[in-house]
């Protein structure tokens, strides 16, 4: 099955706005490294140890015949290099022409560079890098660089096996550990294994360079010797090379976008361009579209919490706050607000806002102001403002540290409380939007794409009992083009996905009953029936345990389910499995980064294991990539050897002129097979208590006063 590059369905409204802040957004940050034709920072055909500020991402497509390359770099730790590469060889068919027509072959791959460390006053920047560590091995190499900057010249110098080494001129230094390092296999025909056996085997060759930042800040130029020499091509694709010795320039047109022109080869020339930008710097456009600040009030009211009209506060805490208010109450001069944050993603705007509204109603008797987070009728997190200091904090008279000591955050306990107010249920919510799903780089064609209307909808019965559905209507694709079905010997849990993306117009993605309350101090639990997701539908249940102020939690699923007919409708085929699992999740309080491990049975009824690694910016930026380990062996799971994916989350906050909850979901996955397929649910209890990771309102606490 061909790679499969996609949004997150749900929580999109129009992908215009990405694409565009992608190219346009310009951020204060230095300039980064310039890209290789292969991505990531480097010369040319040759990878340098420079690495880009962390949360920087970047497209690189270059040509340099016969290979047409497209890199999408990230750079979630500051030592950590990442690239997912597609690359075209425009002389090669791709397969049989009743199959493939006239496409030429893609070769798909995915690079990692390490850091080992930086550049000090003697020392030169050491890195470490595996070239398609998870792909075909067509392109494998292996290599180390190093990097010394002599004023505006920066050079490098490296050792390369494999591929990028296939010159061979130097015997491997690492024959000294032992023999076997003296041979390097062939390219492995299990396309997506991690063969770290093969890794620095073989003969190697020297490569180096320089790059010169001229005085014109606009234009570097670039000079490189490479270690291959393009006698041992993949596909028996030799090309002529009459010098290893390659020259190119690079036109930075402005900070998000660079131009490379190069000669390589002594023979041929290089065409290619970058866009990149850094997501972690990202602050959003201006809110032009947001409520204005609720003005604050010359006379100070002297009105009692139960003299409000709290129906009409509350009304105005939805609109300005974005809080959807359930209740109201009181416990002695603390006020309480309960109700869900539907407005802005980072909640210490949608407090400080609410402070102000309440500002202007009560009287003096009220010292403190509290909302009660919740999610679908469930309590998340209590955070607790002390009234004088936020005022002092608005007048300017303390700084955001010292606001943030009047500050709390807690688990929401059920105490003795004088409820003033109860709001009315709303039954029914729902709204319309556009989701764009892909398939890149399969045999019917390189992008397979579509375009489709939805409408979302909820109904409550409770404030956590309620149903949810989806409807979609299909608007644009080329998803006639997919004929093919991947071979499996595992049960088809996902590879019939072509019949499900082509055998109806309008399909029924979602449609169930959902419950979720909080069992226990901490502790969460979720049942929910109906049609789980597109392929699949059936009865489950949740269990999370996510003690507040912690770095960890653990929760439990177990599911039921059957297969969908293809049509996303009622029906179902004959195919059914108990699936769930055990997971934990842990913070490491390095850069934010977190792992989750999940262990259990998956739809196809193998068993294993999921390692998910992800850093989420300070402003909500996520990268994170997983990789799936089941007792399936290689053979069996086919084409991938396992699965694996890299995902990307931004906060719509960043594209947008108006306030939003929700983000936009990038997953990449190199290949879509049924082994280590997980049930793909709506709802997860990790995700309704998000809040309870502290970490994001502390990093946008400035926000508070916006």
């Amino acid at each position: 099955m061909n790679a499969t590059l996609q949004l997150a369905r749900r929580r999109c409204t129009c992908l215009l706005p990405l694409a565009g802040w992608l190219v346009a957004c310009s951020v204060h940050a230095q300039s980064a490294p310039t890209q290789s034709d292969w991505g990531g920072a480097g010369l040319l055909q040759t990878a340098t140890a420079r690495m880009a500020d962390e949360g920087e991402i970047a497209f690189t497509a270059s040509q340099v015949t016969p290979y047409t390359r497209y890199n999408f770099t990230l750079q979630p730790l500051p030592w950590l290099e990442g690239i997912i590469r597609y690359t075209d060889i425009g002389n090669r068919p791709y397969g049989p022409a009743p199959l493939s027509g006239n496409q030429s072959y893609k070769d798909k791959s995915i690079d990692v560079k390490v850091r080992l460390w930086q550049e000090s006053h003697y020392l030169p920047e050491l890195a470490v890098g595996i070239r398609d560590v998870g792909g075909t091995g067509l392109f494998s190499s292996e290599y180390v660089v190093s990097n010394k900057r002599f004023g505006p010249v920066d050079a490098s110098l490296g050792l390369a096996w494999g591929y990028a080494g296939s010159r061979g001129d130097i015997s491997n230094p690492l024959d000294i550990f032992s023999d076997r390092f003296a041979i390097r296999p062939a390219a492995s025909k299990t396309t997506g294994d991690f063969s770290s056996s093969d890794y620095f085997r073989g003969p190697t060759a020297l490569f180096g360079g320089i790059s010169y930042q001229t005085p014109w800040q606009a234009l570097v130029l670039k000079l490189e010797y490479e270690g291959n020499d393009y006698k041992h091509e993949p596909q028996n694709n030799n090309q002529k090379q009459r010098t290893p010795i390659n020259l190119g320039v690079v036109y930075r047109l402005n900070r998000n976008i660079d131009l490379s022109l190069a000669f390589e080869r002594g023979t041929t020339a290089m065409f290619g361009f970058t866009l990149h930008t850094n997501l972690a710097e990202g602050t959003g456009p201006t809110k032009v579209l947001d409520p204005p600040l609720p003005a604050r009030v010359q006379t100070p009211p002297t009105q009692s919490p139960e003299q409000v009209n709290w129906a009409t506060v509350s009304s105005e805490l939805q609109s300005n706050a974005g809080i959807k208010v359930s209740e109201v109450s009181r416990r002695g001069s603390e006020l309480l607000i309960t109700g869900e944050q539907q407005r802005y993603f980072y909640p210490a705007k949608g407090v400080g806002r609410a402070a102000r509204v309440l500002d202007n109603q009560l009287g003096s008797d009220i010292d403190w102001y509290t909302v009660v987070d919740t999610r679908k009728g469930t309590p998340v997190v209590a955070t607790s403002v002390q009234r004088q200091s936020f005022d002092d904090l608005l007048d300017h008279n303390i700084d955001l540290s010292t606001f943030r000591r009047s500050v709390e955050q807690d688990a929401p306990l059920p105490q003795s409380e004088e409820v003033l107010y109860q709001a009315p249920l709303k039954k029914f919510d729902g709204g319309f939007s556009l989701t764009y799903g892909q398939s890149v780089g399969g045999p019917d064609g390189f992008i397979l794409y579509q375009v489709a209307a939805n409408y979302d909808a909820n109904y409550y019965f409770r404030p956590n009992l309620w149903w949810s559905g989806d409807v979609s209507a299909n608007l644009i694709n080329n998803y006639d083009k997919f004929t093919y079905t991947a071979p499996s010997d595992l049960p088809r849990v996902r590879t019939d996905i072509r019949y499900y993306l082509t055998s109806s117009t309008i399909t029924m993605p979602d449609f169930q009953l959902t419950t979720a309350r909080l069992l226990g101090n901490d502790l969460y639990g979720m049942a929910y029936g109906g049609m789980l997701e597109s392929m699949f539908g059936g009865v489950g249940g949740e269990v999370l345990y996510r003690p507040m102020g912690d770095r960890w939690a653990i929760g439990t699923d177990l599911n039921w389910v059957k297969q969908r007919g293809f049509d996303q409708d009622f029906s179902f085929l004959s195919y059914h499995v108990v699936t769930g699992h055990v997971t934990g999740y842990w913070d490491t309080g390095y850069k934010d980064v977190t792992l989750a491990v999940s262990v259990g049975r998956y739809l196809a009824g193998d068993w294993g294991t999921t390692i998910d690694v992800s850093r989420e910016f300070r402003n909500g930026v996520r990268m994170g990539a997983y990789a799936t380990l089941t007792n399936v062996d290689g053979q069996q799971f086919g084409e991938g050897s396992f699965d694996k994916g890299i995902y990307v989350s931004i906060p719509f906050d960043l594209m947008l002129p108006s306030s939003h909850t929700s983000s936009a979901g990038i997953l990449w996955q190199p290949l879509l097979r049924d082994g280590g397929a997980q049930l793909s649910k709506r709802y997860t209890l990790y995700g309704l208590t998000s809040d309870r990771d502290g970490d994001n309102f502390e990093d946008n606490l400035q926000q508070i006063t916006e």
